[in-house]
This record gives C-alpha cells, structure tokens and sequence, in this order.
C-alpha cells in the first residue's frame, strides 16, 4: 500500500469504511488486555522462586561482617548487598553505595523531598526559594515527572537524541539559570525510547558548570543489567568516577533496584554518589528509619553471590520478553512500514518501544485501544504534566502478555494506528 499522504480523498474515504470495519469486528473479540505498565510477567517472577529457599529457620543469618541480619544495625545496608549493587551500577565504589527497601522511587522521592526541606550540603532549602526548576529529558518516566509536580518544581522540557537527551540545551540551562537544580535522567535503555547514552554525553554531564551549587543530576540506572540480547549489548560510562574526574564528585546521585531483576514488590534498591552526599542522607536516616530489610539483603546476595550470577539470571529473564519484543516489532514493521503514519524504535534493552504517530494522533490512538479492550499508557504520560506538544508518543510495554496477547494486541494497535491516521487526513 502506498504511503497515506499520498491517497486521494476518495481512497482514504474507501479504506476508512474498510477500516472502520475491521475495527467493529476486532471489538468483538472481547479483548481485556494492560499494556500500561513494564511489568514483569508471572513466568519471569516464577524463575526467581529460588530466592525463598535460600534462607530458612535453620540459616546463619549473620552477614560476612558478623552482623545479625535479624536486629537493629547496618542502617546503610549489608556489605555483601553493597558489593552487589555497587557491580550492578558499573562498578561503582562499594563504601558510596546505601541498600534501601524494594523501590528505587521511593530514594528519589525522599532525595527531592530532603533537599525541598533542608537544602543539599547546606545550601538553601528549595522550599525557601522563589523559584525552582527541573530539566526533564522527554520522552521520559512519568513517575519522575510526578514527584517533581508534587513538589511544585518547574519542569522544562529537554529533547531526546539518539544519544540522550539535547546536551546543548542541558549546558545552557544549568550554567545560565541559578534556579536549575537537577535533572531526571535513565542513561542506559531509557524508558521508553530504550535509547543509552554515549560516551560523549556522559562526558559532557560530567563536566558541567552548574549555576547552581546545589545542582544534581538525578541519574536512575533502572535497566543497567537489563539486555534483550547476549550479542547486541550497550555499554555506558560509569557517571560517578567521570565527575570525580571532572571535579564534580558531588554533582550526581545514582540509583537503581532489582525491581525487574527479583521481585518487583520485595527487591531491594539502591543510592550510590560521592562522600559527602553519602553522609548527608545517612544523616537523615538516622532520624527517618531504624534501618532497612537486611534479611532480604541477606537473601539477595547469597542467592546471585556476584555480578556473574546476576548477569545469568538476566538472561533468562531476556529469553522470555525478547520474543515478545520481536513479535510486536514484527507486526510494525509489516502492517505500518512505509505508509508514513508512524516511526518507533528497536530497543536493545530496557521495557518499553516508544512509537511516534502523525501529530495530533496519539490520544485518538490510545482512546480506540481502550474502546477495543486494550490499555495503554495514557498519550502524554511521558512529557512533564502530562502533555506531549505534538500529541505523538506512545509507549509500548511488551512484557506482561504473552507472546500471543502481545501480537494480538498489536494487531489492534496498528489497527487504530491506521484509523485514525486516516480520519486525521480527512479532517485535514
């Protein structure tokens, strides 16, 4: 079929009827499918079943250091969980590394929520200024986008490149403007345009000039470990030691969990950056929590041991979505390829394809999959507030269904790509 632009009024008018046809009868299928979310499916959460049988009533529940996993202590985690996710995030310095609860979110939360409250390093508090802003690299992660709204924090929108997000606008933004006080980034498999940065970019984040002393970059390495393939694998720069070489060593925070490695509801996560930030959050710990769960600590590290065994375990993980990831490429590149109406990118890793529609299509889009009984992320979700200027993006989660469901509700989605696409033409 020929590109839509291309059609005469009367052909679109004709597959439009055709279309509308098709559409009627995919409704009939009675489809109940939630693509909204990257979750993890139930096969996934059943391979890490032996992470429970690693420790029982009858197990030393001491750490390495001696330390009773099952009393007060250790309020910044285990040694061996340190080790573990410092690997996990580049190789990372172990003794620069909190272990938290099961969720990644919940740091970033409280690290937005302390410097609003009491500044960073002792600095104003954000709550004390007239103005603050954050750069949000978009498409992006809703949920950052929401703590920083909670907070009343001034989002600006900063484009994705294919080699992370508008490094220009970002050099600008963060020496011209004092109120420019971090900035939300997923440097590797970036949800949901699966896109790393490079090496150059990583660089230039590194060497950056803030006007503002308290100036952070928020860097959530959620999918470090997570590949979709063994021989299409990306690599980025480790950002804490670049910024130490830089002269930054305080510019950065990292965090990441084992949310999409174990169990996303009882994993556990952590806070890497230099020194000094390091003891700042552990000196508010000491007053928010006794401590987090060591037992599970405890767990996690006897379960993988090393990076090594971590890395096995991720592949297994890779064989059971990649297919899944394949089938919905598959379907696009078939049903959409040429015809003009759509672009989406082809992740290496991460959880999500992002897919572009013509401008102004995607809450029609999304609207018609929910009408058929498909749910997706709401249009918008990956732009600060909740609009996309352009009215395009949308993210695709391939993960929870099956391979089947996800072809399925992939052939509805192109479906309502292609009827709305032509109803937009008509109304042009």
């Amino acid at each position: 079929m020929k590109p839509y632009k291309e059609m005469s009024r009367e052909e679109l008018l004709e597959w439009k009827a055709e279309l509308e046809k098709q559409f009627e009868d995919a409704k009939g299928k009675g489809l109940k499918l939630d693509m909204s979310r990257g979750k993890p499916t139930p096969a996934q959460l059943d391979m890490t079943m032996g992470l429970m049988d690693v420790l029982n009533s009858g197990s030393d529940m001491k750490t390495e250091d001696g330390i009773d996993t099952r009393n007060y202590g250790m309020m910044d985690g285990i040694t061996e969980a340190k080790h573990l996710m410092a690997d996990v995030m580049g190789g990372v310095p172990a003794e620069n590394v909190i272990v938290y609860g099961n969720a990644s979110l919940s740091i970033m939360y409280d690290t937005v929520s302390r410097a609003v409250t009491h500044g960073v390093l002792g600095s104003t508090p954000w709550c004390k200024l007239d103005k603050v802003k954050f750069l949000c690299p978009a498409p992006g992660y809703d949920r950052h986008f929401a703590i920083t709204q909670l907070f009343g924090i001034e989002m600006i929108t900063i484009p994705m490149t294919p080699e992370g997000p508008d490094m220009d606008l970002v050099e600008k933004y963060v020496s011209e403007d004092e109120a420019v006080k971090g900035i939300w980034c997923v440097p590797k498999y970036s949800n949901p345009q699966g896109i790393s940065y490079s090496d150059e970019t990583v660089r230039r984040f590194a060497a950056l000039k803030p006007a503002a002393k308290d100036f952070r970059i928020y860097w959530d390495n959620a999918y470090a470990i997570h590949h979709l393939y063994e021989d299409k694998q990306t690599q980025i720069l480790e950002i804490l030691s670049e910024c130490e070489k830089a002269g930054n060593p305080d510019m950065v925070y990292e965090f990441s969990s084992t949310s999409k490695i174990t169990f996303s509801g009882a994993g556990i996560a952590a806070f890497a950056s230099s020194k000094a930030n390091v003891e700042e959050a552990k000196k508010f710990m000491t007053i928010q929590t006794i401590g987090h769960d060591k037992v599970n600590q405890l767990r996690h590290a006897r379960y993988f041991k090393n990076l090594d065994g971590m890395l096995a375990h991720m592949k297994k993980h890779a064989d059971i979505i990649r297919p899944k990831f394949e089938a919905t490429l598959e379907i696009l590149d078939k049903e959409l390829g040429g015809l003009g109406i759509g672009e989406w990118t082809r992740p290496l890793g991460g959880y999500f394809i992002s897919f572009d529609a013509m401008e102004g299509c995607a809450k029609a889009i999304v609207a018609k999959c929910k009408e058929a009984g498909v749910i997706l992320t709401g249009a918008g979700a990956t732009f600060p507030y909740g609009i996309d200027p352009k009215d395009s993006n949308i993210r695709i989660a391939p993960s929870y269904p099956t391979a089947e469901e996800m072809a399925a509700a992939t052939d509805l989605f192109v479906l309502c790509v292609k009827l709305v696409s032509v109803e937009k033409l008509l109304s042009a």
